[in-house]
């Protein structure tokens, strides 16, 4: 029988990783929209939009699985954290829900200029939103009891919109390198151009979070420069350096599948240094996910419902983008 702390464990990894799913294949998919302005009207927003066409709409399954869970596995979290981050989380769905008929409508009317518009707007807003969603939790909340305490605008902070404008950096990096992967001709020579920047930004924005973290909180700087922590801080910033210059070795030399899956390595080791800093809190400083899990018996009955449905989402995905593969031009795949 699995003790109560291996239960939360369990549903905090799968939190994790659908919120991870979500990032890496939502990512790419803003990063084309936050891109629309720098592709040529026409034939190349026309190319951006069909490699993400098939599968798209898929992408939001995560993000439902991860707040969902979170709302089933951690209520006490769940009360506590959404109202603290209620007006940019809202800003996120309108700007996702506004993205997707753009996705929809620009191909159905004469005011092309309009939509297009509307589709880099909502790729930016929504990216824009979910990094200041993380830098508001990751700066902590107040609460009184068993509830948020603070006030509405406590989320608005010079670190928040750091982690925003990272965020959209960091989707701008992986939407070029999915161009990169799935195109080819000017459109492709572009991404390249566009990865190296984009890249160069993110390790710009990845020090300065990495920089400002740990003097939010002692816990943080404790976890990262005192005891075997530094070793995780050297280790975590060796890797990062690594990943980079394979990253710029993979661009120059004009690779093509390389660049995306090693910018996805970047954010996987930016995903791990969170989870060091906050583990195992899931309202820092405040609540641990021990404290904040719901009843043995309810994590249990789910785990029954995931354990069934997470392999046939992960294999429709995998089949989706299987049928999916390959190059793709103005007028659909090859």
């Amino acid at each position: 029988m699995l003790p109560d702390a291996t239960l939360a464990l369990i549903w905090a990894g799968i939190i994790a990783f659908a919120v991870f799913a979500y990032v890496v294949l939502d990512g790419f998919d803003l990063g084309l929209g936050i891109l629309f302005p720098w592709l040529h009207k026409g034939d190349e927003r026309n190319t951006a939009i069909n490699t993400i066409a098939p599968v798209w709409d898929g992408n939001e399954t995560w993000l439902v699985l991860g707040g969902g869970g979170l709302f089933a596995a951690f209520p006490l979290a769940y009360a506590i954290l959404m109202p603290a981050v209620y007006a940019p989380l809202i800003l996120m769905l309108l700007a996702l829900v506004f993205r997707g008929v753009a996705f929809e409508f620009r191909a159905r009317t004469t005011r092309l200029w309009f939509w297009d518009g509307a589709f880099f707007g909502g790729s930016l807003v929504a990216a824009m939103s979910q990094g200041i969603i993380l830098g508001a939790v990751l700066q902590g909340v107040a609460i009184s009891g068993r509830n948020y305490a603070g006030g509405w605008w406590d989320w608005l902070s010079p670190f928040s919109l750091l982690t925003g404008v990272s965020v959209v950096i960091g989707y701008t990096l992986l939407g070029a390198c999915w161009l990169i992967y799935r195109t080819e001709g000017e459109l492709q020579a572009r991404a390249y151009g566009i990865a190296l920047w984009s890249g160069l930004g993110m390790l710009v924005a990845l020090a300065a979070v990495s920089i400002a973290t740990p003097f939010l909180r002692h816990d943080y700087f404790s976890r990262w420069f005192e005891g075997t922590g530094v070793l995780a801080a050297v280790l975590v910033a060796f890797l990062v350096l690594l990943t980079a210059w394979n990253f710029w070795r993979a661009v120059r030399d004009k690779l093509q599948l390389r660049p995306f899956l090693l910018a996805l390595g970047l954010f996987a080791l930016t995903f791990m240094g969170l989870g060091f800093s906050m583990f195992p809190w899931v309202v820092p400083g405040q609540v641990t996910l021990y404290a904040a899990a719901t009843a043995r018996s309810s994590q249990i009955f789910m785990l029954v419902g995931v354990g069934i449905m997470l392999p046939i989402i992960l294999a429709y995905t995998a089949y989706a983008y299987w049928v999916f593969r390959g190059k793709v031009g103005h007028e659909g795949y090859h």
